[in-house]
């Protein structure tokens, strides 16, 4: 069986008209040859996703789910706008290809890209990839070099300057959060006050070299070469990318980074294999970024509390649709225990804490 990550037949009400795709992508994809098949990759609840073989082409088209009416909610021209800027400057990127805001082809705006195949590790390590603790070790260093050098990328050179505003990022981050933390908590989550408190209080000055930033960086969004899983080959969905404090970036990473040694409640929350033998500890994954960077990282306390604390609010925020009916959807059913082990574990790092 392959290890590759791997597209599956189209869910139901999901699908495209094959015939107006394949004219599309015909008429602006040079060189490209039909027929084309498409199937859809299954995983991820934001915009849709899916495989085109054309030939012996691959190709990848992202579209808003349906019922989307605002084109900013799920902006296609956006994110098909950063990968085009950014792939010149940091191949990691998937190749855009061409966009479209035609509602003749499928009734929305979307965009297509090469497709990066390879491995993308999601909640188990594969058993074929023979990964033992010294290469997780290595795995989650590249990690944390990528992200390394993302920031690195000079998003002026890149013609990324208007993609954020940096100067005061962090706080709209903090007040933002907050607001929808506030906005959808439900009666059985806890109120968040002391977390919120802490985090605008504990807030560090204006980062001195802002950034490109990912803001879901993390091992289910990177690719890996199959034939060396320890090479990191491709980084996708940019579609919270922006300009801001690289170590926000950071702290939502440590966020999804759960180490061996954790509580049990959050070993149930991690979406990354960071608790397997030889990955890098927080502790360490910090350190290794500072050392990669040249940047400070006294302050780090507040931005993992950050990150777990941004990290529940995304949870809560889908707990809160379940909890008011709009979804019956039982995956969602006990996300209040999550957002409970994440607040939890800020809680924590606010007790420890010498900020």
């Amino acid at each position: 069986m392959s290890v590759n990550d791997q597209a599956t037949e189209i869910r139901q009400g999901e699908e495209l008209d094959l015939a107006r795709v394949e004219a599309f992508l015909l008429e602006h994809i040079p060189g490209l040859s039909g027929p084309i098949s498409i199937k859809q990759f299954p995983s991820g609840f934001s915009n849709l996703t899916y495989f085109i073989k054309a030939g012996e082409r691959e190709l990848v088209l992202r579209r808003p789910p349906h019922g989307t009416k605002a084109k900013t909610a799920h902006d296609m021209h956006r994110e098909f706008r950063v990968l085009s800027a950014l792939h010149p400057h940091f191949p990691y990127c998937p190749r855009p290809l061409a966009y479209s805001e035609d509602e003749a082809v499928m009734g929305c705006h979307f965009y297509v890209m090469e497709r990066i195949q390879g491995v993308i590790i999601r909640r188990q390590v594969p058993p074929e990839l023979g990964l033992g603790p010294e290469q997780m070790r290595r795995l989650t260093q590249r990690l944390i070099e990528v992200m390394a050098e993302l920031h690195a990328v000079d998003y002026r050179a890149a013609g990324l300057e208007s993609l954020g505003k940096p100067a005061g990022y962090v706080r709209r981050q903090v007040e933002g959060w907050s607001l929808r933390y506030r906005n959808a908590r439900t009666p059985d989550v806890p109120d968040g006050e002391t977390v919120m408190a802490w985090l605008l209080e504990k807030m560090p000055p204006e980062s001195k070299s802002p950034a490109i930033i990912h803001n879901d960086f993390k091992l289910d969004n990177v690719v890996l070469d199959p034939l060396d899983p320890l090479r990191i080959i491709g980084v996708l969905d940019w579609e919270m990318a922006t300009l801001g404090d690289p170590l926000m970036d950071l702290a939502c990473t440590l966020a999804y980074w759960v180490q061996a040694d954790d509580p049990p409640e959050m070993q149930q929350v991690t979406s990354m294999v960071t608790n397997q033998p030889g990955c890098l500890t927080r502790a360490q994954a910090v350190e290794l970024y500072g050392q990669r960077t040249g940047r400070v990282m006294d302050q780090i306390d507040f931005y993992y509390c950050f990150g777990l604390f941004r990290l529940a609010v995304i949870v809560q925020q889908i707990y809160y649709r379940y909890y008011h009916g709009q979804t019956k959807d039982q995956r969602f059913a006990q996300l209040n225990a999550t957002v409970h082990a994440l607040l939890a574990q800020a809680g924590r790092v606010i007790a420890q804490s010498v900020l």
